[in-house]
């Protein structure tokens, strides 16, 4: 007897269609084809053992399966489902009537119980697309499915619950998600507020410019100084998620494995902080089934590298394509995937090796020549993409003892949100672009046209400071967001003043002013 199932094989962010085909002779010999990794050859072990622990007899026959399109690599154990109701199917244990109607996925344990499996968001967009009736995953998978619309997802624990509901003797409730309604109850709580942040308000100024263009921020200072501190809360000023970025942003953590069991969208921008021992691949993605790394999982919100210098020269200058482009292409022998990775690039740095160096009030202890190799660890091309340097100085006691909180991050907030709405209502004719850091060159002189004093003012700074072109282009960006933030249409010369401000490490005397 021939049966059909469906399941699902995700590459990046798109799932493919696998028909899984089983037909059953007389014998005892079992055949599986359509280029299966290890994990699934191993199902059927699992298989066996599962359906014969939910009180059926394994089939003794000849089991030919045939997993199709037969060129496309099958990985994971989320074929157990699919492949465990065929073999059931075929063995007349199960009607097949509703077979066509069902895309299933799911790993059994030898108990028969269903565990997790990652991409199934993606499974349930494809199942959809397919016109599928429904989607059957494990319980702990349901409400990230269910997320999509026009969908029958249902959860089940286990095998012998998938049986009884495709032979109708148990009646099961579709799980329904009212989507926009959690999205937006979700979105407003934060642990960390910039009311907690003593003094700074200069670094605070600089961060809330940095939020208000999406634009990329290094900050300089000594250990303990708040540069960590500061990064964190960044976050809690962003403008919020939408509801198409959420579901994108859900999407890449639902591939890569990262959603909490029973999450539904992720509705808060995502910071990552890799150690400084990140590998190139973690970082910017790759592996033998070419998951997204640290670079994608920061879409739509912060990637924070604390001591920058101390991260591998390669893997920092594997950044550099990934700044520029917002996007990350993964390229192998068989296939290439591509993942989006639009993120704020936030990095904090001692000024040398012990951190102390021009600290009023500490010594520090590092020869010119290992302050001169510490810096030279990043690049300038590397810092050509970072727009806003920013110089971190010591808190002193009397700001750290005062007990009135410093300004909220809600009140930032709503000025980031203003300065990016103007900026959204600016680009909405530019396909991608929503913040002044996604700027194009030709965008520059249709919306950040310096006046006569200003271009004569970055000109000077130009020669001065021997800055590179992309440099230039970053503080026309910044100058164009510090003119959002004060509600002004033309870029003005105390906007680009300040722009220029942000250009520290570009200045030759940068080390002998600290």
């Amino acid at each position: 007897m021939l049966v059909k199932t469906f399941c699902a094989e995700v590459m990046g962010l798109e799932a493919t269609t696998i028909t899984i085909e089983v037909n059953m002779t007389r014998g005892v010999q079992f055949h599986l084809s359509g280029l299966a990794d290890t994990a699934v050859k191993e199902s059927y072990d699992r298989i066996r053992a599962a359906i014969a622990n939910n009180g059926f007899k394994p089939p003794t026959a000849d089991l030919t399966i045939n997993l199709s399109p037969a060129d496309l690599r099958k990985e994971g154990s989320g074929y157990d489902l699919p492949l465990a109701i065929g073999i059931l199917a075929a063995h007349g244990k199960i009607s097949d009537t509703m077979l066509n109607d069902y895309m299933m996925i799911g790993e059994l344990g030898l108990d028969g119980k269903l565990k997790p499996v990652s991409g199934v968001l993606s499974v349930a967009i494809r199942a959809r697309k397919e016109k599928f009736k429904g989607l059957i995953v494990p319980r702990e998978n349901v409400r990230e499915a269910a997320v999509v619309n026009n969908l029958d997802v249902y959860g089940m624990d286990g095998l012998a619950d998938v049986i009884s509901f495709l032979n109708g003797s148990n009646a099961y409730e579709p799980t329904f998600i009212d989507t926009r309604k959690e999205f937006y109850e979700q979105q407003s709580s934060f642990d960390l507020d910039f009311a907690d942040v003593k003094g700074q308000e200069g670094v605070k100024r600089a961060l809330e410019i940095a939020a208000a263009g999406g634009h990329n921020i290094i900050m300089i200072g000594a250990p303990g100084s708040g540069k960590s501190m500061m990064a964190k809360r960044l976050p809690s000023i962003l403008p919020p998620l939408t509801l198409a970025e959420s579901l994108e942003t859900t999407q890449i953590h639902s591939v890569a494995g990262k959603l909490s069991s029973g999450t539904s969208l992720i509705s808060q921008r995502p910071f990552r902080s890799p150690h400084h021992t990140v590998s190139q691949v973690a970082m910017t993605g790759g592996g033998n089934k070419a998951l997204p790394g640290e670079v994608s999982l920061a879409h739509n919100g912060v990637l924070f590298l604390d001591e920058l210098p101390e991260f591998n020269k390669t893997t920092l200058e594997v950044l550099r394509q990934p700044l520029e482009d917002r996007k990350i292409t993964i390229s192998r022998a068989r296939y290439t995937v591509e993942y989006p990775c639009s993120f704020m690039f936030v990095a904090s740095m001692n000024p040398c090796p012990c951190g102390y160096y021009g600290d009023p009030t500490h010594h520090c202890v590092c020869t010119p020549g290992q302050i001169s190799r510490y810096l030279s660890k990043i690049s300038g091309p590397l810092l050509d993409r970072i727009d806003l340097h920013v110089e971190v100085p010591v808190v002193p006691f009397k700001q750290l003892s005062q007990m009135q909180p410093g300004e909220s991050s809600a009140a930032i907030r709503e000025r980031v949100i203003k300065a990016r709405q103007i900026q959204e209502q600016r680009y909405k004719n530019h396909k991608g672009v929503y913040c002044n850091a996604q700027m194009t060159e030709r965008m520059l002189h249709e919306f950040a046209e310096p006046d006569s004093a200003s271009l004569d003012m970055l000109r000077t700074a130009m020669e001065r400071l021997s800055l590179s072109a992309r440099a230039y282009s970053r503080i026309l960006k910044v100058a164009r967001t510090i003119a959002d933030l004060e509600g002004s249409e033309r870029i003005q010369s105390h906007h680009i003043a300040e722009a220029i401000g942000y250009r520290s490490l570009d200045r030759s005397d940068w080390a002998e002013r600290l």
